[in-house]
């Protein structure tokens, strides 16, 4: 399970909601919703900011868990995806200095 989808089902079962409640507050239906908790399929940004908003997450801890899980799945079979992730976050440092 992603750290994304394992959050939203903690914080999903300690308030009490139901799966297929919280998939029509997110306008998705109950197995897309469960397929997003457990890793299998990636919830888009306005989704993951109305999951946060709902369940009462900080939004900017979400969006990172989100981020992550995405950035996993593109490069999990790579065998240089360890490098690839450096060199991205020493550009993603540069350009965020170059600002």
């Amino acid at each position: 399970m992603s750290k994304f989808g394992q959050t939203i089902r903690e914080q999903r079962e300690a308030k009490g909601l139901l799966l297929r409640q919280l998939a029509a507050a997110i306008e998705v239906d109950t197995a897309m919703m469960s397929k997003i908790e457990r890793g299998e399929r990636n919830a888009k940004r306005d989704q993951v900011l109305k999951l946060a908003e709902i369940l009462g997450l900080d939004t900017e801890q979400l969006l990172t868990f989100w981020l992550a899980d995405k950035v996993y799945d593109m490069i999990k079979d790579e065998e240089l995806a360890s490098r690839a992730l450096r060199v991205a976050e020493e550009e993603v440092q540069y350009r965020v200095k170059k600002k």
